[in-house]
């Protein structure tokens, strides 16, 4: 065979990316067993270990590959946003779980399409037309490569069916041939090191799912193991604790009452809006925008922000109404490297938090919060997708109207300013969250010569356009715009369960404010540092005895309550926490026990606290114990 087989692999899985349509299933055990190995030997074709971390696109695009799967470039950016600095095995795994391999019959259908003579054969000049001006682009010097391929091409034709004849071939003899190597390797240590390697962590027979940093939970042994001493897990470890504090604090049912927001008499005060959501990851970590808010003189002003109802039926409210929100307000100084706390939202009076007081002229950072207490990860997953698109009698492709009316929640989510269109900025927080990438003021020229604008903005109607062309685009295929929704916090029944929209609403009552949406990050560094520093003002806090640089503060707020753990010692310490005897209690971690790992002389939000029915009373009793 004259072409080289990896090369082969390769060049068939970017081709196919044009076409291709991964699907999900779920696995039985003993189909999982040989997942896991597949993924092994994917991933040990590119790196010299399973430990080693996937730290760029290219390296998880070439990886895919290895793995016959068909990443598009919108795929790879759903995994790799512009928050991700690394990737490891065990996310590598989940991502395999969710993109499937290319079958040979997707290929030959793909192909099929470019077939005009039925011949098993596309002519070189079609193949060229499509591969470099629809879907993922290739380039001419990629395409020349295709053509250049002697064993499928001839009489300027490429020849389709052997194509994927080869693809599929080289994909197997490169997979059976690392797995060989995988035996072979696992044969020679069981010789050199005896029958206890059979159970490495390196063994694991399922990927264990990304988890949010420093936090150990209890069934964690390996990862704990592996992080120190080998001889203990986490379990026994946790009976020998070197000291405990505990604390105890009961609220009443409805304890929010005696905070309660009063609102003053808006009228004559100037008000500036914006929205923005809340978008909760794959591993629980929260992005949302951040803001800055400028105020020209020094006025009293009134600060609120509250979920976003996006209902369209009257009468009927968004289940996302009941999460928690919050604005913390930090003053930018030239002589500071941090901005400076000033106030947070911690009044409430219903779904509204807010926050009344005097400002100096400057510019402030807004930065929304949620504790996670209520906005999480959906624990039923819909199995029946709902329908996006569909074709008339015609053949002529329509967006259903259940898709259309998502569409329009999006666009009312993403019109920051609630002006009833979109400006490039805000079409740009919308293309970072759903494809990791910005649209340049050309692309946006573009845009506005196709669909319909309005004052160089992007009408509802030319909203709903682009996505109906994105669907023509890839023949009706609905991938991309899943891609999209999901991004977006829907689920495959088009219902919003892993987002939450928000508003904020600033009055003030001697100058005009203003405030522009800047970012679109974590929910943590500079946000962190303001939660600690309110907690640190006003908590009750609790020295470890025999430890006095290991401090636990709590903090009740009435509607919620922060603890964080302080620790101003030299080394990194490891705290057990333990929940269990609390009651009507939910925390942001999801769990009653767990541990987590504190830096040396540094300050971390340990959880957030709410009641699970605010109509009944609630305890909060939690233990912090040191480990080590």
């Amino acid at each position: 065979m004259a072409s080289n087989p990896g090369s082969d692999a390769a060049l068939g899985t970017q081709i196919s990316m044009h076409l291709g349509s991964p699907r999900v299933k779920k696995l039985s055990l003993t189909e999982q067993e040989v997942f896991y190995m597949n993924c092994r030997a994917a991933y040990l074709t590119i790196f010299k270990s399973s430990l080693e971390n996937i730290i760029s696109k290219d390296q998880l695009y070439l990886a895919l590959q290895h793995a016959g799967r068909n990443p598009s470039q919108k795929t790879i950016n759903k995994y790799w946003t512009p928050q991700t600095a690394k990737l490891n095995f065990d996310d590598f795994c989940i991502i395999l779980s969710k993109e499937e391999p290319t079958s040979k019959a997707e290929l030959l259908k793909s192909f099929k399409q470019l077939d005009v003579n039925d011949d098993g054969s596309i002519l070189h000049s079609d193949l060229y037309k499509y591969l470099t001006k629809r879907g993922e682009k290739m380039t001419q010097e990629e395409v020349n490569a295709v053509i250049n391929l002697a064993d499928v091409n001839a009489d300027g034709k490429f020849d389709y069916i052997k194509f994927c004849e080869l693809y599929m071939t080289t994909s197997e003899q490169c997979l059976k041939t690392t797995l060989e190597r995988l035996e072979a390797d696992r044969k020679l240590r069981r010789q050199q090191f005896g029958s206890h390697m059979e159970g490495s962590p390196e063994r694991d027979q399922s990927p264990a799912p990304k988890q949010s940093p420093r936090i150990i939970r209890k069934d964690d042994q390996e990862t704990f193991a592996n992080k120190g001493d080998t001889s203990h897990s986490l379990l026994s470890t946790t009976r020998k604790f070197k000291t405990s504090v505990s604390f105890t604090i009961t609220m009443s049912a409805n304890s929010n009452q005696d905070s309660k927001l009063t609102e003053p008499n808006l009228k004559d005060w100037q008000c500036a809006q914006s929205k923005g959501c809340f978008f909760l990851e794959e591993d629980g970590e929260v992005i949302s925008h951040q803001y800055k808010m400028h105020i020209p003189q020094r006025s009293v002003l009134y600060l609120t922000i509250k979920p976003l109802n996006l209902s369209q039926i009257e009468g009927k409210c968004s289940p996302w109404l009941s999460v928690d929100t919050a604005l913390y307000i930090l003053k930018e100084n030239e002589d500071q490297a941090e901005p400076q706390l000033m106030c947070f939202t911690e009044l409430q009076n219903r779904e509204v938090f807010g926050w009344t007081g005097e400002l100096g002229p400057g510019i402030y950072w807004l930065i929304p919060s949620t504790t996670g207490c209520r906005l999480r990860k959906e624990i039923k997953p819909v199995t029946e997708e709902a329908q996006l698109v569909y074709r008339d009698e015609t053949g002529e492709l329509f967006l259903t109207s259940e898709f259309r009316s998502t569409l329009s929640e999006i666009f009312e989510v993403i019109d920051l300013d609630g002006n009833g269109l979109i400006s490039l900025e805000e079409y740009n927080f919308f293309e970072l969250r759903t494809s990791g990438e910005k649209c340049d003021e050309d692309a946006w020229a573009v845009c506005r010569e196709n669909f319909d604008t309005k004052k160089n903005e992007l009408t509802k109607q030319g909203f709903m356009d682009l996505h109906l062309m994105e669907a023509n685009d890839r023949e009706g295929d609905p991938l991309d715009l899943w891609v999209t929704l999901h991004s977006m916090g829907y689920n495959k029944a088009l219902q919003l369960t892993e987002a939450c929209p928000f508003i904020i609403n600033i009055y003030a009552e001697k100058c005009k404010p203003k405030i522009k949406a800047v970012h679109m990050e974590a929910c943590s560094g500079q946000l962190e540092r303001a939660i600690c520093k309110s907690v640190l003002d006003r908590s009750d806090a609790k020295v470890m005895d025999g430890y006095e640089n290991i401090i636990v503060h709590t903090c009740n707020y009435d509607t919620w309550i922060t603890s964080i753990i302080e620790n101003k010692s030299d080394d990194k310490v490891i705290i057990h926490i333990n929940n269990e005897l609390s009651k009507n209690c939910v925390n942001n971690r999801g769990l009653n026990i767990f541990a987590v790992e504190v830096a040396p002389r540094s300050t971390m939000v340990c959880q957030h606290v709410m009641p699970l029915n605010e109509q009944q009373e609630w305890i909060y009793y939690c233990v912090y114990s040191l480990i080590s």
